[in-house]
């Protein structure tokens, strides 16, 4: 019953704030009367909040622009952790583009929806990505292609790091930088997640979103870590492969910290 009550307050806190912040931020859009991610924040945090997720930052979002972001994708909820206090904006499959709430809040933040199938429309959006990047916006690359079990991190796809090259090449700018950042679920109701309990937290491959979003609802109290690692420059020259490597290698060591000593539920 507890938990049937703590469903339907939070769905309701999400319709009404959503009610309002929808107008305001379509009016961001339009007008430029003050920054996008203002409006994106507090949504992103209204979300959050009503999903019970306490977050621990480690590190912070680099200055340095052009940057594109390199991190590891355990659940969707990655992108409402890193876009309630970070000035992102982020890279999506195409297919979430239809979701319901998620896709159109994607929409209002100006997500950048890729089509990793299909080889032809990559160049354009490759140079999508790296014309926001050149235009100031730090891109979020969820490098692994796909969701992780929240226990280890999957090979980072040198491929999507395309529009870095493509930005130089381009001529929008001489350098892109390049930040490791490592997303990890650590704790459920105060207590640590082991091996076995922590893809409760993660959502994979085809699961389908409803019944994911209601298990979340109902437990609640999850914690979660971002690390962000330091930047390096990618210039002409720069290898994808191993850029891709050592990004891996990073975020990999970072995530493995955050699991190994959780910081405590506050």
């Amino acid at each position: 019953m507890i938990k049937k009550i703590r469903i339907f307050l939070a769905l309701g806190l999400v319709v009404a704030g959503s009610l309002v912040l929808v107008p305001l931020q379509i009016l961001s859009m339009k007008t430029g009367w003050w920054p996008e991610t203002v409006i994106l924040k507090i949504w992103h945090r209204m979300i959050v909040r009503a999903l019970g997720i306490r977050i621990h930052v480690k590190g912070a979002l680099s200055d340095k622009r052009p940057l594109l972001v390199a991190s590891n994708h355990i659940s969707w909820t990655d992108i409402m952790v890193l876009g309630s206090f970070a000035d992102v904006k982020f890279i999506a499959r195409a297919d979430m583009e239809g979701w319901p709430l998620i896709g159109m809040l994607s929409k209002l933040q100006r997500t950048v929806f890729i089509e990793r199938e299909r080889k032809r429309s990559s160049g354009d959006q490759a140079s999508e990505i790296a014309n926001r990047m050149a235009k100031g916006d730090a891109m979020v690359l969820f490098a692994e292609g796909s969701t992780g079990d929240g226990n280890a991190i999957l090979p980072f796809k040198s491929t999507l790091f395309g529009a870095a090259s493509m930005a130089i090449s381009e001529g929008a700018a001489e350098q892109v930088f390049i930040q490791p950042v490592a997303i990890a679920y650590t704790r459920l109701h105060g207590v640590p997640l082991g091996r076995r309990h922590r893809p409760i937290s993660a959502w994979i491959g085809d699961e389908d979103l409803m019944p994911h979003l209601k298990v979340l609802l109902a437990e609640g109290a999850l914690d979660v870590e971002v690390h962000f690692g330091e930047p390096i420059a990618f210039a002409k020259g720069s290898n994808r492969k191993e850029t891709a490597r050592l990004m891996e290698s990073q975020v990999r060591e970072m995530m493995q910290a955050a699991l190994a000593d959780p910081r405590p539920s506050r």
